[in-house]
């Protein structure tokens, strides 16, 4: 089945996967512990802006909590902005995909992202019929295509490196690249997996 890319949150670990019959030839890149999908060297070159993103960042909030935000586009940045500015969770999540909107290309794409806490986490979607903004205690996945609602989803890993390369190598079609964070009370650690 295919799913297109999907965010999987639990309390302590958020991982997000790249699927993709259009634009396969990407791949996640460190850019100083924020991680951003991008065009690999061999990528066709578009205009497409949807295609190159920040997909985990790692976020401190102004009473010094850490926090995780793992997503499908330009959306990950102003959610993060809104934890760094104090907003809750809930409302950094669904501020800016309330203000964004699905992605305006040939599918209604949703954007999907989420929080994690080192005790909590949520999860999001927004879509053309709907915004839905969850917080979980078990892992959810939520997916752009087929499982565009959250649900819950099994998820064995306890570390990013572990987590990313599980969501990769997870059933959908079409995998390309995936990254994960965990966090804890002291930190933010990040990983991830590209493609062969």
């Amino acid at each position: 089945m295919y799913v297109g890319r999907f965010v999987v949150v639990a309390p302590g670990i958020g991982a997000y996967r790249v699927s993709s019959r259009s634009f396969p030839n990407r791949e996640v890149v460190d850019r100083d512990g924020m991680l951003t999908v991008a065009p690999t060297e061999d990528a066709e070159p578009t205009d497409n802006p949807y295609v190159s993103y920040n997909c985990v960042r790692a976020v401190e909030t102004p009473t010094g909590h850490r926090r995780a935000v793992v997503g499908n586009g330009s959306h990950v940045d102003p959610i993060a902005e809104k934890l760094e500015a104090g907003y809750p969770e809930r409302d950094a999540l669904a501020t800016p995909l309330l203000a964004l909107d699905y992605e305006k290309d040939d599918y209604d794409t949703p954007r999907i992202a989420g929080v994690v806490a080192p005790e909590s986490a949520v999860i999001g979607t927004v879509r053309r019929d709907a915004l839905c903004v969850e917080a979980v205690s078990e892992p959810t996945m939520v997916a752009t295509y087929e499982i565009d609602s959250p649900e819950p989803r099994d998820l064995e890993a306890t570390n990013a490196p572990d987590a990313a390369r599980e969501v990769l190598e997870a059933e959908f079609e079409h995998p390309v690249c995936a990254a994960a964070a965990t966090v804890s009370e002291d930190a933010v650690a990040v990983a991830f997996e590209n493609g062969e």
